[in-house]
């Protein structure tokens, strides 16, 4: 089959992304697959980061066109044209919130009118971790175009069926992002960082309100005296002021403890924050899924994470991780018995076998039976 992906691939950094270039290429091995990549993403002014853009060379860079602006309606245009000529069986766009319906939706309408093409949507998620007024709206008049879905995990289909009660899709967890170089031995790794610690947490990835890193710095401020030898990296940009979370770490007395690197990080040196970590830590107060625990398990990390949203979905109690509830105590009673227990290496043992769930192979089969239906 002949099929596009319209959505964002490097060098766009982020997610969604790397998500997509990993989707082309495991998809080309059976089928012609080409990209149709962003020109403009989001607009500067409205850009919470320092930079949109990948620093050095991408992870996985499939090859895609890029013609589609989000604020441009020419492009959308010129878009459905490029994809009309390329005639595909289907099309696949990722949605993850509706800022992107307007464009999405011009360019599957006239890609309909044009040939007789299947279009799936692949969600991360449906409804946004920052809602706004519109927002369903905005998404069921593109949703109402589309054939067949694609949902992340369990709570995107619940929002899927509050937009679109009838919808035809299929459910396929995040894969294990596999784009990732090996990682450094822990020793090494924690060398790098310049860390002597023996117990070491990670919140790796972007930060924002819902991620609850401040629910992660107050159980750390908790148990500091109880677990001696503890070290917490916070690694990410921050989309907000940092200063909140500096002011935080202040004062609950854990700046000696406490390494922040607050930017992002580039892909060849994702592998070391990871293999430096005991253990990934998300105290997220909401949340759709996470390919933060997908990266983990591609270093055999085991994770921690909130019982919200889908993330229950991908950690197996007690043996790849832990869920519990988004608050300080929880988060800080379950990591002083995950270190209090020293089952680092027995869980390892079972990422092993409990991410093959995760596969790519299980992603484009997907694909396959929503197509054929």
């Amino acid at each position: 089959m002949r099929i596009a992906i319209v959505g964002p691939f490097p060098p766009f950094r982020g997610g969604i992304s790397d998500l997509n270039s990993a989707l082309a290429y495991h998809l080309s091995k059976v089928h012609k697959v080409k990209g149709f990549n962003f020109t403009t993403q989001y607009p500067t002014m409205l850009f919470p980061g320092k930079t949109q853009y990948k620093t050095g060379k991408a992870a996985q860079d499939y090859e895609s066109i890029r013609c589609v602006s989000s604020i441009n309606p020419l492009t959308w245009s010129k878009t459905a044209s490029l994809i009309v000529e390329y005639d595909p069986d289907i099309v696949i766009i990722r949605y993850w919130m509706p800022f992107f319906a307007p464009a999405y939706k011009s360019i599957v309408k006239k890609i309909k009118k044009k040939c007789n093409t299947k279009i799936i949507a692949i969600c991360d998620n449906i409804i946004p971790h920052e809602k706004r007024f519109m927002d369903k709206e905005i998404t069921k008049s593109l949703f109402n175009h589309v054939d067949s879905f694609i949902v992340l995990s369990k709570k995107v289909e619940e929002e899927l069926l509050t937009i679109k009660s009838d919808a035809q899709y299929a459910y396929s967890p995040h894969p294990i992002y596999n784009i990732f170089k090996e990682a450094p031995p822990q020793h090494i790794a924690r060398k790098d960082l310049n860390i002597h610690n023996e117990n070491v947490i990670l919140f790796f990835g972007l930060i924002r309100e819902y991620k609850g890193l401040d629910i992660l710095i107050e159980a750390v401020g908790r148990i500091k005296d109880e677990l001696k030898d503890l070290k917490l990296l916070i690694v990410g940009e921050c989309y907000e002021n940092k200063d909140r979370y500096l002011d935080l770490i202040k004062k609950m007395n854990i700046s000696e403890i406490t390494n922040t690197y607050f930017e992002f990080i580039a892909d060849d040196h994702v592998g070391t924050y990871f293999s430096a970590a005991d253990a990934c830590v998300l105290p997220y107060k909401s949340a759709s899924q996470s390919g933060i625990v997908q990266i983990s398990y591609h270093y055999n990390t085991p994770v921690i994470v909130s019982n919200v949203g889908g993330l229950p979905e991908i950690v197996d109690e007690g043996k790849t991780g832990f869920c519990v509830p988004p608050d300080p105590e929880s988060f800080a009673d379950v990591i002083k018995q995950f270190f209090d227990q020293k089952v680092t290496s027995q869980f390892e043992e079972n990422i092993l076998n409990y991410k093959r769930r995760f596969s790519w192979e299980h992603m484009v089969s997907t694909i396959e039976s929503v197509i054929h239906d």
